[in-house]
């Protein structure tokens, strides 16, 4: 709320900055709630298994459309929602993100432009972007483990890790998580 005008002129400017064709990226309106309900009933339940950013039902989702300090935002292709990302805001300056991607749509390259799109957009802003990630998603491990703007922060309870995306890398990213020998004892 006490950002909505910074939100408003950096938003667009991200979107413009970093949205790559053929796919379209923007801000979800409460009109999306049915898209975005439709985009996560169709996903196997294994790959919602590390994933609960908020209830799953139309009632929930609707829900999050009130909800003023989540900027929830869509991937889009032919009008069709192929993946869901959002950051929820804390007035302490904190900024946590997520993402979501249809199964068919993995590895052609959204996760990056959501990753850069949410990155910069809590970076101008002026808010930490943070993230728990579970060491088990083997998915989202893998992916984030050359993703040289991440630093783990510490380990928390049920195999998750705290961590934060930053401007400039201060380390080797998830390598670390992913049992390399030479750091593993950090995180064990």
């Amino acid at each position: 709320m006490f950002y909505k005008s910074r939100l408003g002129k950096v938003l667009p400017e991200v979107f413009q900055e970093f949205a790559k064709p053929p796919y379209s990226y923007r801000r979800l309106e409460a009109s999306d709630a049915g898209s975005l309900h439709s985009l996560i009933s169709e996903q196997p339940a294994s790959d919602l298994e590390y994933f609960h950013p908020h209830g799953f039902d139309l009632d929930s989702i609707e829900k999050q459309f009130r909800n003023r300090s989540l900027l929830l935002m869509g991937v889009f292709e032919s009008g069709r929602m192929v993946g869901y990302f959002f950051l929820r805001f804390f007035a302490n300056g904190d900024c946590f993100v997520g993402r979501l991607i249809d199964r068919y749509y993995r590895g052609k390259g959204i996760g990056q432009v959501m990753n850069n799109i949410m990155y910069e957009t809590a970076w101008r802003m002026d808010f930490r972007c943070l993230s728990t990630i579970s060491r088990n998603n083997v998915a989202v491990m893998r992916a984030h483990a050359k993703n040289p703007t991440m630093v783990i922060h510490k380990k928390l309870k049920d195999n998750y890790l705290l961590v934060e995306f930053v401007r400039e890398a201060k380390g080797p990213g998830l390598t670390v998580a992913l049992g390399q020998p030479n750091r593993q004892d950090e995180l064990t």
